[in-house]
């Protein structure tokens, strides 16, 4: 059962779209910090001081408010985009993720949505650092594709304001309302002071989303360079297969060579006397090359010369 479900997981990453490989990624990622928190919860006997090695353990996927920490671990830059430590957080941003990311894959280009969710999680990154040591007093980090997501979202409503989506006990509502509500919730949770610090990476997700749809609309594609280098990254090598020499058994080229002589000796001409077969195998060095001649007629030419 579990080798099937790899199998149809490995499937849909290579055969699906890039909103389809997010979700996989992201999902994958939380499993496995999921896994680490049981063995350590586990292995510790459920003590709570397990909660405290776990929280250290994944902060190194975090991306901190301290920039020392960030120079020394500069992989936080992308794995905190990529990191859930809570169930509820993976969920509504899988299903925002799915819901709009596959209105902006069809509205903008499949091939845009990867470099958008990467240029989108770094906006909201930037505007974190930014303005955290304004929030907190001390030491935060960020997590979560909170900002990437919302990214998305804010393309997928400036490219199509009036696009409707069905929603439960709403019924159809457009675009333009659902991607206002998501921003508006940001500035409640930031006047509220409930995840300041993740409001206003979300907001920076966001403007980014605007600012890429209004910059493309000019003609300026941000996601070009990174396309180009995720393009260079994914080239095909050509490799040249030689084909595999054979070898033929001994036996095997006695009798080709045997019926090649046959051949030849049957193509060539009944001739009178030696004198004019000596001139036909002139005439076909001359036409052919000596190379051409059978062992018959070399070794005709050969007593020739010799007489």
């Amino acid at each position: 059962m579990f080798k099937s479900i790899a199998d149809d997981i490995r499937y849909q990453f290579h055969t699906g779209n890039s909103i389809t490989r997010l979700i996989i990624v992201n999902v994958a990622v939380f499993l496995a910090i999921m896994l680490f928190q049981l063995v350590i919860t586990v292995s510790s006997g459920f003590l709570d001081s397990s909660h405290e090695l776990f929280h250290t353990v994944v902060s190194y996927l975090y991306i901190s408010s301290d920039l020392m920490w960030d120079l020394k671990h500069p992989w936080v830059i992308i794995t905190n985009m990529f990191t859930h430590a809570g169930f509820f957080h993976i969920l509504f941003n899988m299903l925002v993720l799915y819901w709009f990311g596959r209105i902006a894959g069809d509205l903008l280009g499949d091939h845009r949505m990867l470099p958008l969710y990467i240029y989108s999680g770094l906006a909201g990154a930037l505007i974190y650092l930014i303005t955290a040591p304004l929030i907190y007093q001390g030491p935060s980090d960020l997590h979560g594709a909170s900002a990437a997501v919302l990214g998305i979202v804010a393309a997928a409503g400036l490219t199509a304001p009036d696009y409707q989506i069905r929603l439960l006990f709403f019924g159809d509502v457009r675009l333009k309302y659902i991607v206002l509500t998501l921003i508006l919730i940001s500035f409640i949770g930031i006047g509220m002071l409930e995840n300041t610090g993740g409001n206003m990476a979300h907001l920076g997700g966001a403007a980014f989303g605007f600012f890429y749809v209004h910059m493309l609309r000019q003609g300026y594609d941000l996601t070009a360079g990174f396309r180009k280098l995720i393009a260079f990254f994914k080239k095909p090598k050509v490799v040249i297969n030689k084909p595999a020499k054979r070898k033929v058994p001994m036996e095997v080229r006695h009798r080709a060579q045997a019926r090649q002589s046959e051949t030849i000796r049957k193509e060539t001409p009944s001739v009178a006397g030696d004198q004019e077969r000596l001139d036909y195998i002139l005439d076909k060095i001359k036409q052919t090359g000596i190379n051409s001649l059978n062992e018959e007629e070399k070794k005709f030419l050969d007593d020739a010369s010799q007489k």
